[in-house]
């Protein structure tokens, strides 16, 4: 059967596969419309198969509202070629905007959702065949408040949703989207810290107690016995200082012996107290540079966010927020 131009162009249109491929489709498909964009969906498919396992560390990464409601969207792809193309971003856009209009909550939700008379998950492949990149619905989150902002970093690789417990500040509510894209805050405040990042982040402050206390005494017996900290830090720079005769062999010696030696005998003499109280105002340091609240705002040098807030209005809350960006 002759396949002809207008048949392709069709088909084309309606799949946005290359010409090539959709005059293939029609020729094995004897010219049947439907059989041939089932066709394209099927080779789609086994496209997506194969490359299931490459990485998908570009995207699209956008942040809506309606009213009280807000969602934030990342689909991924392998390139940030295809990443900026206005086609990849109007097909984003047309899955954040189709889930909002339906309130749709949930990732597996919007990939059920329809769109256009197919499923997410379906156009998604069939983007796939197109473009003949991997491409995936990385996320898909939403947020509920009294009024829900968005803010979107030019360049489509991060954005924020962050709702308040009033409507009526626009400006506010704007500005600190931006912070929760620039400062990247993991929490409202300190209660709202996920446990397990608590617990994370004071064993590490721990440990890095441990050793600056241990790392002092050495260096300090260092200085008393006439070697400098600095040419002694590491194996490769006591080999390196010892060959331009800045330190000598029996320094070399020596150094070995003491951070050995005093390094052990420190840590045998901890103090337990010291060591929980320095972790713990570590801590407290992450909870002001991570927490919203307590970080600075952007806008204004010296004045915390939750200052920024009780400004604009003593009541006024932040009820939550979402954030995301391509490779965090």
């Amino acid at each position: 059967m002759a396949i002809t131009a207008s048949q392709v162009n069709e088909l084309r249109q309606l799949t946005g596969v290359g010409m090539m491929d959709c005059k293939k489709a029609l020729v094995e498909c004897d010219g049947d419309m439907q059989k041939a964009i089932e066709l394209l969906r099927q080779k789609g498919q086994k496209m997506a198969a194969k490359r299931a396992d490459r990485d998908a560390n570009e995207g699209c990464v956008l942040a809506k509202t309606v009213g009280n409601r807000g969602a934030i969207i990342m689909l991924s792809c392998e390139t940030d070629f295809v990443a900026t193309n206005a086609g990849f971003v109007d097909f984003t856009t047309s899955i954040i905007d189709t889930a909002l209009a339906q309130n749709i909550l949930t990732k597996d939700e919007v990939l059920k959702m329809d769109l256009n008379g197919s499923t997410v998950a379906d156009a998604i492949t069939d983007q796939i065949a197109k473009i003949g990149e991997k491409i995936e619905l990385a996320h898909f989150e939403t947020l509920a408040a009294e009024k829900v902002y968005a803010y979107i970093h030019p360049g489509n690789r991060m954005a924020s949703i962050v709702g308040l417990n009033k409507a009526g500040f626009d400006q506010v509510g704007h500005d600190l989207a931006m912070q929760v894209v620039a400062m990247r805050p993991v929490a409202i405040d300190a209660d709202n810290v996920p446990q397990e990042i608590k617990d994370q982040e004071l064993r590490v402050a721990v440990e890095k107690t441990k050793e600056e206390l241990i790392g002092k005494a050495v260096d300090a017996s260092l200085k008393k016995a006439g070697i400098n900290p600095a040419h002694v830090d590491s194996e490769e720079h006591m080999a390196s200082n010892c060959a331009k005769g800045w330190i000598t062999e029996e320094q070399v010696a020596q150094a070995r012996q003491i951070k050995e030696t005093v390094a052990a005998e420190k840590a045998a003499q901890l103090n337990e107290n010291q060591i929980n109280q320095i972790a713990n105002g570590r801590l407290n340091k992450y909870f002001q540079e991570n927490t919203l609240m307590e970080q600075e705002y952007i806008m204004e040098s010296k004045v915390k966010v939750k200052e920024f807030v009780a400004k604009a209005d003593k009541d006024l809350r932040v009820t939550g927020f979402r954030r995301l960006e391509l490779g965090a």
